[in-house]
């Protein structure tokens, strides 16, 4: 293999280019180490070295330290790891480490997230935050079905509920303009229609 690149990206650190389509980054103290530089060779054994006993060990320290302060996903882990300009091979071995020990469950982020949001959004916006942090739609209905199980999250129609007692809407009084409004505000929170007409009561019927 053969350096063909070396790129600064820190007063202490740079990126070093492979000719194997391979990238990653290290320190300049860990440059003079391996003798590395531009257009020099880099035997396997060296690249093997670099790659298990200084990049897997950071990157697996990298996990464990952000995980120290709140829960990721696997994807927003991925995400960070790239940013530090860690291989493929690296990235993916050092997220199956903290996943080994439980460090990282999607599924428990999920579930406690839904717990947490469950209270004021709706299911379809709670989805629709959780795809957007990585999480797959089975590893959501796997979070949700727990969640039932446990009885640990709000029905949507109770949902619906406590944010009309909120808006101090009357549901019995409401003019067609008020439901209407409200109806809207509900829909734009990510509940469905039906759900929307149960709760919000007999003035549904004008704004159909």
């Amino acid at each position: 293999m053969i350096i063909t690149e070396i790129i600064e990206v820190s007063k202490t650190k740079v990126k070093v280019c492979v000719d194997n389509d391979v990238s990653f980054a290290l320190y300049k103290n860990e440059l003079r180490k391996f003798g590395i530089e531009k257009d020099s060779g880099l035997s396997q054994e060296m690249y093997d070295e670099i790659m298990d006993e200084v990049l897997l060990k950071r990157a697996k320290l990298r996990c464990m330290n952000l995980l120290k302060s709140r829960d990721y996903t696997e994807y927003q882990l991925v995400t960070k790891l790239k940013q530090g300009l860690y291989p493929e091979e690296i990235i993916s071995a050092a997220v199956a480490y903290v996943r080994s020990f439980g460090y990282v469950d999607d599924i428990r982020f999920a579930k406690s997230y839904i717990q947490y949001a469950g209270q004021s959004k709706s299911k379809r916006q709670i989805e629709n935050t959780l795809l957007r942090k990585g999480i797959s739609k089975e590893n959501i209905r796997q979070a949700y079905a727990q969640c039932t199980e446990e009885n640990c999250i709000t029905e949507e129609e109770e949902l619906i509920i406590k944010l009309l007692e909120k808006k101090h809407f009357d549901r019995q009084n409401a003019t067609y303009e008020e439901c209407q409004k409200m109806v809207g505000f509900l829909y734009r929170k990510g509940f469905v229609l039906d759900e929307i007409y149960r709760v919000v009561g007999s003035c549904c019927s004008l704004v159909q």
